[in-house]
């Protein structure tokens, strides 16, 4: 039997379905168990904004958020604001290694809740953005305090991880087709340790629902780590369970079974 002292969900491909909405079932399981008083977190690699545009109106007071992938925690009822940007120095080398590939990579920048590119981008079909990237040049784009670099139309990952995986977190997401780079500070499992400090919690009462790669740190550290049916095998062979996919409610299927128990016991 599960005992959670906290729910941490990923959104992309957990919470949400494949039209980027919290279904009618996930949004009444995930607010029974705010109404029993157990902190839902919510552990994305989107920004502020995009919460505003893709969690309904009943969600988004969850009150804890952490945002790219660990890089910024919000939390107004915890006193909570912390960024870990990356380092400069280190933008501006990642930038001019991409500017050199022959493969020509598109890479934009999201700093302040702002997303900027040296291009012209549209990620609508990638990851269901509305917005566009206000234009910089390269030397203005690499000023920026940079939550995280995005790059696509990349393949050679390895070799980028090799030269400077000792100096960032880099995740390849989104069925490879999206490289993301943070702060070596920045993951979502280094955010939730933050987190539950301040709860006075440990990660082994937590449950964690994710799908991809950038959710295997939680995996390792949650109590109760739950992937969903069309989450990534890494993560589905180290799970507690594996629950259905995120078109078919695999949220609230396990948070109902949860609060099941906990009426029961």
């Amino acid at each position: 039997m599960m005992r959670a002292a906290a729910i941490v969900l990923d959104l992309d491909g957990t919470l949400l379905n494949s039209n980027k909405e919290v279904s009618p079932r996930n949004l009444r399981a995930v607010r029974q168990c705010r109404e029993r008083n157990i902190p839902v977190i919510i552990a994305t690699a989107r920004p502020p904004r995009a919460i505003m545009q893709l969690l309904p109106a009943e969600l988004l007071d969850l009150g804890i958020m952490i945002y790219y992938n660990g890089a910024l925690v919000v939390s107004e009822r915890l006193e909570m604001h912390e960024h870990f940007p990356l380092d400069p120095s280190l933008l501006g080398e990642l930038i001019a290694y991409f500017e050199s590939c022959e493969c020509m990579p598109q890479i934009s920048v999201e700093a302040s809740d702002k997303w900027y590119s040296n291009k012209e981008l549209d990620y609508s079909a990638l990851i269901k953005v509305r917005d566009r990237p206000e234009l910089l040049s390269l030397r203005e784009l690499t000023s920026l305090a940079a939550s995280k670099l995005l790059v696509t139309n990349f393949n050679a990952v390895d070799e980028l991880v090799n030269q400077y995986g000792k100096r960032a977190n880099i995740l390849h997401t989104d069925a490879g087709q999206l490289v993301q780079i943070m702060s070596v500070q920045a993951t979502k499992e280094q955010a939730l340790m933050m987190v539950c400090s301040r709860l006075n919690i440990t990660a082994e009462q937590i449950i964690v629902f994710g799908d991809d790669y950038n959710d295997l740190g939680l995996f390792r550290i949650c109590g109760y780590p739950i992937a969903m049916g069309n989450a990534i095998r890494e993560l589905q062979e180290i799970a507690y369970k594996v629950t259905d996919t995120n078109d078919n409610d695999g949220v609230a299927l396990v948070l109902e079974q949860l609060l099941l128990e906990a009426d029961v016991s």
